[in-house]
């Protein structure tokens, strides 16, 4: 019996140091590992690279630009809080094709801003004093990783990440632009603006008949289940 309770204790101990070696080399390598974090800034670097001129610094911000090829919509995000703007990293997205199929603005939510026929939904960073991230627009997504990494994630079946944005709203892109692990067959949706339909609805949209936006299923996760939940959608492929 004592000679189980030495081995007992020998591998515990032995565990412990193990579990020391590995926390010490992860933090000399600069803090926790985060394969989602980091794969992020690798493939939105390669979105940033195929549509250089959809990209651009906000006008009066702090943050960039990623303009929808057709127009129609828009991510902005920065690494830096701004206590001037309502959001830090926000989607917008023209108000018209949902006026037109319906919408009253009056009915929005608080959550939901309207300025010059311009839908902006997004959400605030922590606050903080966040400095260097504002060079470029790479630099500015590796500030956003930084200081607002519980934004980040992975959507695996469509093989995306993506910036959540509050309330079910996303930006999304693809983790590589030429296929998707997830269908084993040719990317076709490398960059997605992703809307919740139900606030826009229930303020009156038919969600049928907005002109540029696919209303459609999307699968997900809920409670460690795989459902379809209907999205606004604006996809495309950029390469």
């Amino acid at each position: 019996m004592l000679k189980n309770k030495k081995t007992i204790t020998a591998i515990i101990a032995g565990v412990l140091v193990i579990a020391a070696i590995i926390f010490l080399t992860v933090e000399s390598a600069g803090g926790t590992l985060d394969v989602v974090g980091k794969k992020s800034v690798q493939s939105f670097d390669m979105v940033l690279n195929a549509i250089p001129d959809q990209v651009s610094k906000e006008d009066g911000g702090k943050g960039f630009v990623l303009t929808a090829p057709d127009g129609g919509a828009r991510f902005i995000w920065s690494g830096e809080t701004d206590e001037s703007s309502r959001f830090d990293v926000k989607l917008q997205a023209d108000a018209a094709p949902f006026i037109q199929a319906g919408l009253d603005t009056g009915k929005l939510p608080e959550n939901y801003e309207i300025n010059d026929d311009v839908i902006t939904v997004g959400v605030k960073l922590n606050d903080g004093s966040f400095t260097g991230t504002e060079e470029s627009a790479l630099s500015s997504y590796e500030g956003l990783v930084k200081n607002g990494r519980n934004l980040i994630n992975y959507h695996m079946d469509m093989d995306h990440f993506g910036v959540k944005l509050g309330g079910g709203n996303m930006f999304e892109w693809a983790k590589d632009l030429e296929t998707s692990a997830a269908t084993k067959q040719a990317q076709d949706k490398d960059i997605v603006f992703v809307l919740s339909p139900e606030p826009l609805i229930a303020a009156g949209v038919d969600p049928e008949k907005v002109e540029g936006w696919l209303y459609a299923p999307v699968p997900v996760m809920e409670n460690g289940k795989k459902v379809q939940v209907n999205k606004f959608l604006k996809p495309f492929n950029i390469k």
